[in-house]
């Protein structure tokens, strides 16, 4: 009797989830959604109209010394669309790719005196000007747009880490001595960073310059922003 009375409770509480359920589960796939559930339900659509780029916000103030003993500042860059990184001069392992993806972006808009390069080191120790400059001849850099910077060691690493959350640190026990993002930052004519969403909708921030797809994309966006 009770083994009666048991099947009896669950057949009721199927019923009941049926009814409630099923309704949804069919309004769903009428509509498209039954991929969709509340965390991907939660997820912000993008906010920049199709063509256009994302404003993250106003990019940090810096003031340095690049390779011919000048003084470089983000006012030098007023009105003129450029691609930041951070890098050093001896790195045995992502740097050269990064500089490799830095000249394809110089060659695709050499020329063009509204757009630029700004290269940090993060070894200002070793990477003098002289030894930047050094550097950029050996890369083939020919841009007057594109300056190698150095300076003091901790003001770089305060730019980096809290400036633009693009990581930079001292580790003796890696390959050569420091560690770092591959990321570029993209800066519009304004000082603003400026990015596009991925394919869900959200904003990347900085763009992969260890990655063909993140080259070719950063192409595309700066064409955008020297039009705007």
């Amino acid at each position: 009797m009770f083994k009666n009375k048991s099947y009896i409770g669950i057949s009721f509480i199927i019923l009941i989830f049926g009814i409630y359920a099923i309704p949804k589960i069919v309004d769903r796939i009428k509509n498209d959604k039954v991929v969709q559930g509340e965390r991907l339900d939660s997820v912000n659509p993008a906010t920049a109209e199709e063509g256009q780029l994302l404003k993250i916000g106003p990019a940090p103030k810096f003031e340095l010394i690049n390779q011919d003993n000048k003084k470089i500042t983000n006012q030098t860059y007023k009105g003129k669309v450029y691609v930041l990184e951070f890098f050093f001069t001896t790195c045995p392992t992502i740097c050269p790719k990064m500089n490799e993806s830095m000249l394809v972006l110089e060659k695709s808009f050499f020329g063009n005196p509204n757009f630029g390069i700004v290269s940090i080191t993060i070894d200002p120790e070793h990477d003098t000007a002289k030894v930047l400059k050094d550097h950029a001849k050996f890369l083939g850099a020919k841009s007057s747009n594109w300056n190698f910077l150095t300076g003091d060691k901790a003001y770089i690493f305060n730019l980096a880490n809290k400036g633009f959350n693009l990581y930079a640190g001292e580790n003796k026990k890696v390959a050569g001595g420091f560690e770092h993002s591959g990321l570029f930052a993209l800066i519009d004519k304004n000082g603003n960073i400026r990015c596009r969403n991925d394919d869900f909708g959200n904003p990347i921030l900085y763009y992969d310059g260890l990655d063909k797809k993140g080259v070719r994309n950063i192409q595309q966006d700066i064409n955008i922003l020297l039009k705007e």
